[in-house]
């Protein structure tokens, strides 16, 4: 059988708990960046070509389960264990918000327009918070049948999708009348949903088993075993023909959308792993482990000794410069900088 090509990941250190979620920003004038929630309840900002620490976002109180940018990468959001979401300028690293909650906050996300946020958690409430009037109270929708898990917005933010840490199934909510409309059935509990790019997809990943759902008739299009429990998987943007997966097997794994066959599988993080995401342009993908590292591999793996050697020649250096001019006057804490 044909050796599986594996890459080698650029490899950024800095989290001192697991990692537990990952959100790549669109391509902005000023490259794209990727933010990452990690139970020692510090969210931090990187470059998502070269995976440099830009900053740290400090004022949490527990652990840090879900973080966002809005599509310009000027805001993020944080959803926390402390019972608050929050806010933040990610220019400055500013707080700009604290929306307090009577449970753990588990999801977060910005509208495609960036003017409202939806947050959910234990209380099993998905909350809508208007950005132009934060100090307003949010827009509560029915309850949710479960502790919200997941939370996700598309149709140009007239449906949101959630799915529940305690049953399965995702629910797809009518964000005009507040209410469930339908509800993609799965066995286990989704522990990620990601709406794809180009919004044909929903991809969710339950227990063993990967599923792809018509993001706007609901049928299921394609549904993969796995070779583990996987916790998290994401769809090549793209030209949507591979996706990742990443679990319980501390492998993240490179799969064929059409036929399910696996391409590549990448080994190198040393606890479970918790979440994949793509990059926007689907040249590289991240993954975060329980091990505290996030891990960003090139697709193409039989280039990754080309790629490797182009970002040490000085294509990091230039992705580098022009972010630092995006982040001037980010608060750096004393001890925030390890990247070694």
């Amino acid at each position: 059988m044909e050796k599986k090509k594996a890459s080698i990941p650029l490899v950024c250190h800095g989290h001192s708990r697991p990692v537990v979620d990952l959100f790549y920003s669109p391509v902005t004038p000023d490259g794209y960046f990727l933010i990452s929630a990690s139970k020692d309840t510090n969210p931090m900002l990187r470059n998502g070509e070269t995976g440099d620490w830009i900053g740290t976002f400090q004022g949490h109180k527990g652990a840090v389960w879900s973080c966002c940018l809005d599509r310009n990468a000027l805001r993020a959001a944080s959803a926390s264990a402390d019972f608050s979401a929050k806010v933040w300028d990610a220019l400055t690293g500013d707080e700009l918000h604290s929306f307090e909650h009577k449970h753990i906050v588990r999801a977060c996300a910005f509208s495609e327009d960036t003017h409202l946020l939806l947050t959910g958690g234990m209380e099993k409430t998905l909350r809508v918070y208007d950005m132009n009037r934060p100090d307003a109270a949010p827009r509560e929708l029915d309850k949710s049948p479960g502790s919200v898990r997941t939370a996700a917005w598309f149709h140009s933010d007239q449906t949101i999708l959630s799915s529940c840490t305690d049953m399965g199934g995702v629910r797809l909510w009518d964000v005009r009348t507040g209410k469930i409309v339908q509800t993609l059935e799965t066995k286990a509990s989704v522990t990620s949903a990601e709406v794809s790019q180009d919004g044909r997809f929903i991809t969710t990943a339950d227990g063993s088993s990967v599923k792809f759902w018509d993001a706007n008739h609901f049928g299921l299009v394609k549904s993969y075993d796995m070779p583990c429990n996987v916790e998290s998987a994401s769809l090549e943007p793209k030209s949507g023909s591979k996706f990742v997966a990443g679990g319980e097997d501390l492998w993240v794994h490179v799969f064929d959308f059409f036929t399910g066959e696996e391409i590549a599988c990448n080994k190198g993080h040393h606890g479970p792993v918790h979440c994949v995401r793509f990059a926007p342009g689907g040249e590289s993908y991240a993954s975060g482990s329980e091990d505290g590292t996030i891990r960003i591999w090139q697709l193409n793996a039989a280039n990754a000794d080309d790629n490797e050697a182009a970002s040490a020649n000085g294509k990091a250096t230039a992705g580098v410069n022009e972010v630092t001019t995006k982040i001037e006057g980010f608060h750096i804490p004393k001890e925030g900088q390890t990247e070694g």
